[in-house]
């Protein structure tokens, strides 16, 4: 561990390393040594996790700070790299950031209008620093296959015993899925418009933004960053901010966020109303949550499902109202 710390602070020691217990993908760790408290980052997760991807990450943060966006750079060692490799593993250190995580229950409708003209922020300051974004197609799941992977996660649920409550729960979804496809089948987007795909952070949401009282103090955990349609991500962060534990969402404070994001990215409403569609068809054909838990034997994100996949069946019948937040 000396070894590693002296590599980026000269003459340092480490006192305390103490993993953090937050996140799904990599592990990170409060790091305090003689010489001050920093975040180090352990990169595991294999699409990512490459020397050169993490590299494009850390240029693109370093110039995204000196547009003045939020966010934290890592520390170049004493050779000027940011990515040190040990035992086969990628490292990077950070300043650590004192603050706090906010979901949307926590955020005032002003504060809801700051986020998403942050992130329109963001999506304007990544055009600068990454230049143009490469045309990409972007398909729509096939319900056909998304019948599929119903019947093969049902089977694996029916074949657990003894089940416990989520069990039940998963059953009832994947039914109450089944039917739900099968009425909306013919709602299925085509491909996404030409120009819609931007740069974008790829995981936007509130364990990835520090709060500092009311104001942002940095945007985290840019590890997904990568070229998507842009407004399909300012739908996908709102539904995490702003689903509630039922599985609604706050509309009011929605149609705020949406906003003020349209006017700080330059989004037209028809864009927004197309990204609201695609993203509800994304989340009506999706269980990664599911496959997770029964095909992976993995259960951290359990604790999410209850509201993600009620949200899907109320986002169905409340389709135009949560359109119209977005758009409207």
């Amino acid at each position: 561990m000396n070894a590693l710390v002296r590599r980026y602070v000269p003459r340092a020691e480490a006192v305390s390393c103490e993993p953090l217990t937050q996140g799904l993908l990599n592990r990170g760790y409060r790091l305090t040594t003689t010489r001050g408290t920093f975040f180090l980052k352990q990169h595991v997760d294999a699409p990512t996790s490459d020397r050169a991807t993490i590299t494009r990450q850390h240029r693109a943060t370093e110039r995204l700070h000196a547009l003045g966006v939020p966010v934290a750079p890592p520390l170049p060692a004493v050779d000027g790299r940011t990515v040190a490799v040990v035992g086969g593993h990628c490292y990077a250190l950070h300043p650590w950031v004192e603050g706090r995580h906010r979901d949307g229950a926590q955020l005032t409708r002003g504060g809801s209008r700051r986020l998403g003209a942050l992130l329109g922020l963001v999506h304007t300051c990544l055009e600068r620093v990454m230049g143009g974004a490469p045309a990409e197609p972007h398909g729509s799941a096939d319900p056909e296959d998304t019948h599929r992977a119903i019947e093969e996660l049902l089977a694996l649920v029916r074949a657990r015993h003894p089940r416990d409550p989520f069990d039940e729960l998963a059953e009832q979804r994947l039914l109450e899925r089944r039917r739900l496809l099968a009425e909306h089948a013919h709602r299925r987007p085509g491909p996404a418009a030409p120009g819609s795909g931007g740069w974008v952070h790829g995981d936007f949401h509130p364990l990835n933004l520090l709060y500092r009282g009311a104001e942002p103090a940095a945007i985290v955990d840019w590890d997904r960053l990568g070229v998507q349609p842009r407004a399909e991500e300012a739908v996908r962060a709102a539904l995490i901010f702003y689903v509630q534990p039922t599985g609604r969402l706050d509309l009011p404070k929605v149609r705020a966020y949406a906003r003020a994001y349209r006017r700080s990215a330059g989004a037209g409403a028809a864009e927004l109303a197309a990204a609201v569609h695609r993203v509800w068809w994304e989340r009506l054909n999706d269980f990664w949550i599911l496959r997770w838990r029964y095909e992976l034997r993995d259960s951290r994100a359990d604790p999410q499902f209850p509201a993600a996949s009620a949200l899907t069946v109320w986002w169905t019948r409340e389709y135009e109202a949560v359109r119209d937040a977005f758009a409207g």
